[in-house]
């Protein structure tokens, strides 16, 4: 694909992964909807991406709430006609023990998670079909292999694989492309966000954020997802390990995945 002058929808466009997409697809040339529920940060990434010459349109927009979605597509067509590319990015961590947790935390993980792709995906399909556009998932090497302490997290990301690669299958004769990306550990703020087991943001990232993926890289590798149009991209070599070992050895990976968290700073295991 041909990424010059294409409208692409970007969800979680104020930070992290969905910030450093803006910027990417905006060196591509094409026309920007960044959406978050936070107006002031996007506004900033806008600013950004109006100096890299990028036509671009904010829109205030909580996932899990259905009607957001609705009215984010909305305003999407409004602005520039058509939607050519969806990056669902949108998505929130939690880490507690699940016999600890209040189940409104799974819940609100769930709600923004797969939910939120699901919405905006149902409400864009009519105009990506017609483009015979992309629509990418960020999914999670958690939605590969499931990780104690982020029970929430696992299960939305493993449902939004499911979800997408039926909905990739359903349209292998309409000429939709339909990708999944799986990165490691990325540098952004979805750790300081993530829920505790009271449904609070735990503030305090376990990882030295410094040492981690680059948002920057995540997104390229997503623009080169579109333009080649791939199904399924995981990242890092950790990742792309566990996913095979996992085939062959799944209870010596449990026994390593479990050791690793145990490791983490302020663990739920200790």
């Amino acid at each position: 694909m041909n990424l010059q002058n294409k409208v692409v929808v970007i969800t979680g466009a104020s930070s992290g992964i969905g910030e450093a997409c803006a910027y990417a697809f905006a060196n591509r040339g094409c026309k920007l909807v960044l959406a978050a529920r936070n107006i002031d940060k996007l506004e900033k990434v806008k600013q950004h991406c109006l100096t890299l010459n990028a036509e671009t349109l904010v829109v205030k927009c909580d996932v899990s709430l259905e009607a957001d979605c609705k009215n984010l597509i909305t305003q999407s067509i409004e602005k520039f006609n058509t939607i050519h590319i969806l990056i669902n990015n949108a998505g929130i961590s939690m880490r507690a023990l699940f016999a600890d947790l209040d189940l409104g935390v799974l819940k609100q993980v769930m709600d923004i998670n797969f939910w939120g792709t699901v919405y905006c995906s149902k409400y864009a399909m009519p105009y990506l079909l017609k483009e015979k556009g992309s629509v990418l998932g960020v999914s999670s090497i958690a939605g590969i292999k499931g990780l104690p302490g982020r029970t929430g997290y696992s299960a939305s990301k493993f449902a939004m694989n499911g979800f997408m690669e039926a909905l990739r299958i359903e349209n292998l004769k309409t000429g939709l492309h339909v990708g999944v990306i799986c990165p490691g550990y990325t540098a952004s703020n979805i750790r300081n966000a993530a829920l505790n087991k009271d449904a609070k943001q735990q503030a305090e990232s376990p990882f030295d954020e410094s040492k981690l993926m680059p948002a920057e890289t995540v997104a390229d590798c997503m623009v080169k997802m579109v333009e080649k149009r791939q199904n399924n991209l995981v990242l890092t070599t950790q990742g792309k390990l566990i996913q095979w070992l996992n085939k062959f050895l799944p209870n010596w990976v449990d026994s390593l995945v479990y050791k690793n968290v145990a490791k983490e700073k302020d663990s739920p295991f200790k």
